[in-house]
């Protein structure tokens, strides 16, 4: 059998990087279509009026998000508090001391989750805390950015657990122009990434990683 000739074998090459740039320009385009449709369905605002439930459950990876679930305790919309993905070197002491005055509902009614490492982690951490103490509803703090991942995960890892979002947008202004903020739309972008990657995990039955 004779070898392709220097022409053959560049037009099989020219061929190759054309198909190989349609598909990168391809990809860029669906990422860029998918964030924009991604962005456009976050919450600009938080939640005015919640339910009470059995349990709210922050998860951590920012200030506000811990703030607003002992707010929400205070205002007796849950019985018992889990603070999910919290960092091993913290302890509940140094919680204390940032939001000082809570000491009462830290003693009776707050777990802290030091295992999970991703949202996957956190629905399983969350699911066992809650068959533990027999919850049949939650109220879930997170990022607003960050409800569609972690709505499915939980979703599918507590399906009768009846579920509500608290999204927090500590700076509303800047989701409204996330287009106009470098580090927003990376961030965002990686989001409907992983968002889109956990949603074919779980149709495919597939479990995710700790």
């Amino acid at each position: 059998m004779t070898a392709p000739g220097p022409g053959a074998r560049w037009r099989l090459l020219a061929g190759f990087a054309r198909w190989t740039a349609r598909l990168v320009v391809l990809s860029l385009a669906a990422l860029v279509l998918g964030t924009i449709l991604f962005a456009a369905g976050l919450e600009r605002r938080e939640p005015v009026a919640l339910q009470p439930a059995e349990g709210v459950v922050v998860l951590t990876g920012g200030a506000d998000r811990i703030l607003d679930g002992l707010v929400l305790m205070e205002r007796r919309l849950g019985q018992r508090l889990f603070i999910s993905g919290v960092n091993a070197q913290i302890r509940a002491e140094t919680l204390k001391r940032q939001w000082p005055g809570r000491d009462g509902l830290f003693a009776c009614c707050i777990d802290l989750d030091f295992r999970a490492r991703n949202t996957y982690g956190n629905a399983i951490e969350t699911r066992d805390w809650v068959q533990r103490h027999g919850f049949a509803s939650l109220i879930l703090v997170t990022a607003s950015y960050h409800v569609p991942r972690a709505q499915l995960e939980f979703s599918a890892a507590m399906p009768h657990v009846a579920l509500q979002i608290y999204p927090v947008v500590p700076e509303a202004s800047r989701i409204n122009r996330w287009w106009q903020e470098p580090a927003l739309t990376r961030i965002l972008m990686l989001e409907f990434v992983k968002y889109s990657a956990a949603r074919l995990r779980i149709l495919a039955g597939l479990p995710g990683r700790t």
